[in-house]
């Protein structure tokens, strides 16, 4: 397991574009036949991908950082498909998962695997973890479950689509809170106005980026803004302090996720226009 210590908003002003990526951007989350995983201090947030393709791939915790004998003896996990359809195996219990389809694993369970259906056509699990203090069921929710939620429009070029998974109307958690957000054709941006909470920090996953696209998103204090170039399947952690906004040369999906001290979806700072530089 990968760990990164995440610097602060003045060391973050001075960084060169090399070192704003190695701090803040995942740029390899799947590998085939193999489980990634980075450690953050931001939060304690474990970011990680698992693309199973001919055997089964069990999440195992790393003892050295994580000081337990099973993944989520302290720990909740929220897992989003992006690829083939397979299934996920926790303590015993086989769930089936389609494309978008989310599988929240709560503290607790001891045995996790991942399994493609086809290593042709390998599933594409992310996933993303923080402590729990609480065991919450495990939930399987496919994404014609999900909540929709309709933003933006042409006219401002981000017109979207939302989709909450776990949150506190839907599937029970601890402090995560995971969705999905989906770009219509000829919108680009997403998350502007941009805004802060500090009351948690929150990861991006960006996928269906086209091989020729790429995203441009934006970080840093609102008055002190930088940016990362981000392709296909790669994932941005965002500190408390920092915007996190973005724009690409087509349109995108991306993953979203939080955790920290407000599961309130709207619980934001929002930044108006004029006062970001």
């Amino acid at each position: 397991m990968n760990v990164r210590f995440a610097p602060n908003p003045n060391t973050t002003k001075a960084l060169t574009t090399e070192q704003l990526r190695k701090e803040f951007l995942i740029e390899s989350i799947f590998t085939p036949g193999k489980i990634t995983a980075l450690y953050s201090d931001v939060d304690r947030v474990i970011v990680g991908g698992a693309m199973p393709t001919d055997s089964p791939l069990e999440l195992l915790a790393s003892k050295k950082e994580m000081a337990a004998e099973y993944f989520c003896e302290r720990r909740e996990i929220g897992v989003l498909n992006i690829g083939g359809k397979g299934s996920i195996t926790a303590d015993g219990e086989k769930f089936p998962m389609e494309l978008k389809d989310v599988l929240y694993i709560g503290k607790g369970v001891k045995t996790i695997s991942f399994t493609s259906n086809k290593k042709e056509d390998p599933s594409l699990f992310y996933f993303i973890s923080y402590p729990a203090h609480t065991a919450y069921p495990v939930a399987h929710a496919k994404f014609t479950q999900a909540e929709p939620q309709k933003l933006g429009n042409e006219k401002d070029s981000n017109k979207r689509t939302i989709y909450k998974y776990i949150h506190p109307g839907g599937i029970k958690s601890c402090q995560l809170v995971m969705g999905m957000t989906e770009l219509e054709e000829g919108s680009i941006w997403n998350t502007m106005p941009s805004h802060t909470h500090l009351r948690r920090s929150e990861v991006y996953l960006y996928f269906n980026v086209k091989q020729d696209a790429v995203i441009f998103h934006m970080m840093g204090e609102p008055t002190e803004t930088r940016h990362l170039v981000v392709r296909n399947q790669q994932a941005v952690i965002s500190p408390s302090w920092s915007i996190h906004s973005g724009a690409g040369t087509s349109n995108y999906s991306f993953v979203w996720a939080m955790g920290g001290e407000n599961q309130d979806f709207g619980d934001m700072d929002v930044v108006a226009m004029n006062d970001l530089k």
